[in-house]
């Protein structure tokens, strides 16, 4: 008999459809998280066993380590595996209250002078983490790794005095910008579809919006990637497209492209789900378990993104 109230299952997806390809692909590869995740957004899944799933991540500074972010082993707090967790919590509605005071008061211990977060903390040495994210004495501040935290934390309507400087930061950084590169620009946009003052924010996403087009950051149509460069220190054809800058129709990224260009993106989306139902990673890959445990995350994030475009195929 089932649980009373607990949620009705939703119909099985059609065998082979491309969320039934996934969801084999995500019981074989993933993490628990992961799975968990799957069933909150496309199974009925309630949020508890996604939170119960991500407190294994958390340590007792109120950060989160231990490879919650693929790229950074070992089990010390690190601010991008923290911001995960952050994004998390948002899709599952619970980035708030006793949660959210405990990751600000990581967030202020790790926070640099002028009160941002770097990419990577000094503690992560001597655990294994890729290559291309450097570990340095005193690392400096970054907008990649700060401005999808605030952009979080505005969204949930969390305040913590830590908020008031690094919004201050992702405001010189995002103005300051001129030239720049696809995950940059999409932390900034990150921050800038939430930010409280929203004719700055628009005028600075629209100033944005310009500089991708110029520099040809978003490959505008995926049959001749020829044409457009990869960002130095990428991995060989580590493209960005537009679905990855405006992740929903809401984004502010999303005035950047034509209804033709965005569809001709969301097509090519769609039609990189592999033989085995998962989606590719496109960056730079360095070991085995790192480039495993991203594929799920990846895929997750394909079907949210071609659900939320009106794309989505059981």
């Amino acid at each position: 008999m089932a649980e009373t109230g607990a949620s009705p299952l939703p119909p099985a997806p059609p065998a082979h459809s491309p969320l039934f390809r996934a969801e084999q692909f995500l019981w074989l590869t993933a993490r628990v998280l992961e799975q968990r995740l799957f069933s909150y957004h496309f199974l009925n899944g309630g949020p508890d066993p996604v939170e119960t799933a991500l407190d294994a991540y958390r340590n007792e500074d109120g950060g989160y380590g231990h490879a919650l972010e693929p790229d950074l082993r070992g089990p010390v707090s690190q601010p991008l595996p923290t911001g995960h967790a952050l994004r998390v919590l948002d899709a599952i509605g619970r980035c708030g209250g006793q949660r959210a005071e405990r990751v600000c008061r990581y967030l202020t211990a790790v926070s640099t002078a002028d009160g941002a977060l770097p990419a990577i903390h000094p503690s992560q040495r001597g655990y294994p983490a890729a290559p291309f994210i450097p570990i340095v004495d005193d690392p400096p501040s970054e907008l990649l790794a700060t401005g999808p935290v605030v952009g979080l934390l505005h969204r949930n309507e969390v305040w913590h005095a830590w908020l008031f400087r690094a919004t201050d930061f992702c405001w010189e950084a995002v103005d300051s910008l001129e030239k720049s590169h696809p995950y940059e620009v999409e932390a900034a946009v990150a921050f800038l579809d939430t930010a409280p003052d929203r004719p700055r924010a628009e005028a600075a996403a629209d100033r944005l919006g310009r500089l991708v087009r110029e520099h040809r950051l978003a490959a505008l149509d995926p049959a001749r990637l020829g044409a457009y460069p990869v960002a130095p220190g990428y991995a060989p054809g580590e493209h960005h497209f537009p679905h990855d800058f405006a992740r929903t129709p809401n984004s502010l990224a999303r005035a950047w492209f034509t209804d033709e260009e965005m569809d001709r993106s969301l097509e090519f989306l769609a039609a990189e789900q592999a033989a085995d139902g998962g989606w590719p990673v496109r960056w730079r890959q360095w070991a085995p378990a790192a480039a495993l445990e991203a594929r799920p995350m990846v895929t997750i994030d394909a079907l949210r993104t071609l659900k939320a475009y009106g794309r989505f195929v059981g």
